[in-house]
């Protein structure tokens, strides 16, 4: 990000706002293969490569593949907020890596060297960022030659049923990060500056039993966080008929996919 507003400070101060999210889609996603190590599983790891993680928030993703990717591998953690900072480092300390790092950076004004990292990930943030053009350009400045840029993001039919719910508060029906920074717009980003990019679809679909886990996690963000008491008694309803009409089980279809740009 370039800019931390008041909303993203309260948003990404720390991981509880994430993590009510997060619970949604890891507990009910129904997938041959689990989200992050479907992710490392096409990431080109090296043994000793160097690695930065732009927008790392708690780090989640390094606990969970920590058997699938190579043990030496440098990394350094950023994000721009200090907590997340902070939390990341503290889970992956003790992880059995080559060396961890963490510090507060700017996306677009990465405090580092030229050419310095075989590879860059940043998941799941380009949609926060106020100028992506910039923060992908520095991304590929830090790249060494032949190092990779991972990139994830979702699709406009990402959890749409889930999303058509939140209109009830006045939230888009549609997934209100992939309108800021979606399939798209990634590819065509990372096409420009980088030109040799392939794209993987992660095949997914969720089958949510708890009605209180979709209103937690869609009430953890704008405009949900900011409803008023009658919208959020309306939105429990809607909620909850749609739960009716599924038997008890609401089926949502998943769109989230890995864009991997390699630098010339």
């Amino acid at each position: 990000m370039t800019s931390l507003t008041t909303g993203n400070a309260k948003q990404y101060g720390n991981s509880q706002n994430l993590a009510a999210r997060a619970r949604l889609a890891s507990q009910y996603t129904v997938s041959d293969r689990p989200w992050f190590p479907w992710i490392a599983s096409h990431l080109p790891l090296k043994a000793g490569d160097r690695i930065v993680d732009v927008g790392c928030g708690p780090a989640w993703f390094w606990e969970a593949v920590t058997d699938a990717v190579p043990r030496d591998l440098d990394l350094t953690l950023t994000d721009l907020s200090q907590g997340m900072v902070d939390e990341a480092m503290k889970r992956c300390a003790p992880l059995p890596f080559g060396s961890v790092n963490g510090g507060v950076a700017d996306a677009a004004a990465l405090p580092f060297e030229d050419e310095r990292f075989d590879g860059v990930v940043a998941m799941h943030m380009l949609y926060h960022v106020a100028d992506p053009v910039a923060a992908v350009a520095d991304m590929f400045r830090v790249l060494k030659p032949g190092g990779f840029l991972a990139v994830t993001t979702n699709g406009t039919n990402n959890m749409r049923r889930l999303y058509e719910l939140t209109t009830t508060f006045g939230g888009t029906p549609y997934d209100p990060a992939a309108a800021a920074f979606g399939f798209t717009h990634a590819e065509a980003l990372l096409q420009e500056r980088f030109g040799n990019v392939n794209c993987y679809i992660h095949p997914a679909h969720m089958e949510v039993t708890d009605p209180n886990d979709v209103y937690l996690a869609l009430t953890s963000f704008p405009p949900g966080d900011q409803a008023a008491d009658d919208q959020l008694s309306t939105f429990k309803e809607a909620i909850h008929s749609a739960f009716a009409e599924g038997g008890g089980v609401l089926k949502v279809q998943k769109e989230s996919g890995l864009f991997l740009a390699v630098k010339d």
